[in-house]
């Protein structure tokens, strides 16, 4: 699935525009921490997650074939599938390869469910400068996560990660570094963001990038309802109030900014791709100002 360059050199072309629409996510992450927080005053965290999710989800719907007919999206067959893995027949794969469409959206979906719930719930704690910054402490956790999973990590990759934190942590935070108690819960929401990196890159190369985001999304906020009618009062005068930064968390920070990611990591190493995407941390301070 690598891309070569065209005079037959076997030298692999830097993925630009993969590279761009992986910032282009950061931007629109960065902005979506502010949107997050003020819709937090106005419903509960699985409510807010719940409702954008399933917008998400169904914006991407009629967006589907129409990346399909210009040739932007494409479905990998099965017979590329097994080439990637290296093996003759299905029966070789590992059950969570074998439905890669499927299996893929639902594991992303359970992951990115408790990633962005813990997040959504720590936000009514902390500012959203701090909130963007250990969330970005997936930048170093995803290369640890690609070295237990036997993944080779370049050390200009080590080196990238530990100056981005280091940077990330200078314009992100104001004063003393005060533990708070959404803090904890970041600290999980990171975690749970880098293993759904790792997801997102192992099943990427397989399946349609927008069908998975999709999928996933759906399966985010259909877990969402749970917690969402039990632990919660939503009212539709509380949604109507939250229903700008709803219509933003949905439709351009889920349907978009985690399509973009899915598509971007179709090329990216996840390294790679977690360093610029954990530039949604400094944005959220500039846009949070």
């Amino acid at each position: 699935m690598n891309t070569k360059a065209a005079d037959g050199s076997g030298k692999e072309k830097k993925p630009y525009l993969h590279l761009f629409l992986l910032s282009i996510a950061a931007v629109v992450w960065g902005a979506s921490f502010v949107s997050q927080s003020v819709g937090m005053d106005h419903v509960g965290p699985f409510t807010y997650n719940g409702v954008r999710m399933l917008m998400g989800g169904t914006v991407l719907l009629p967006v589907i074939p129409l990346l399909r007919k210009f040739g932007i999206t494409q479905k990998t067959d099965m017979a590329d599938i097994l080439a990637m893995r290296s093996v003759d027949s299905i029966e070789d794969l590992p059950w969570y390869d074998r439905k890669p469409q499927l299996y893929g959206g639902i594991i992303a979906g359970v992951v990115l469910f408790f990633a962005s719930s813990f997040q959504q719930y720590a936000i009514q704690y902390t500012t959203t400068g701090k909130a963007g910054f250990i969330t970005s402490l997936y930048v170093v956790l995803v290369p640890v996560l690609g070295v237990l999973l036997g993944h080779k990590i370049k050390k200009a990759d080590w080196l990238g990660v530990s100056l981005a934190l280091a940077g990330l942590y200078l314009l992100s935070i104001k004063g003393v570094f005060n533990i708070s108690r959404g803090d904890f819960f970041l600290v999980l929401c990171a975690i749970f963001y880098a293993v759904h990196i790792i997801v997102l890159n192992h099943y990427s190369p397989m399946v349609d990038g927008v069908i998975l985001s999709s999928t996933q999304f759906f399966v985010v906020g259909l877990i969402s309802l749970v917690p969402m009618f039990t632990m919660e009062t939503p009212t539709w005068a509380s949604l109507i109030a939250a229903g700008p930064p709803l219509l933003y968390s949905g439709v351009l920070s889920s349907g978009v900014g985690f399509t973009l990611q899915t598509i971007g990591l179709q090329k990216v190493p996840p390294t790679q791709a977690s360093l610029i995407t954990s530039q949604e941390s400094t944005l959220s301070v500039v846009f949070g100002w």
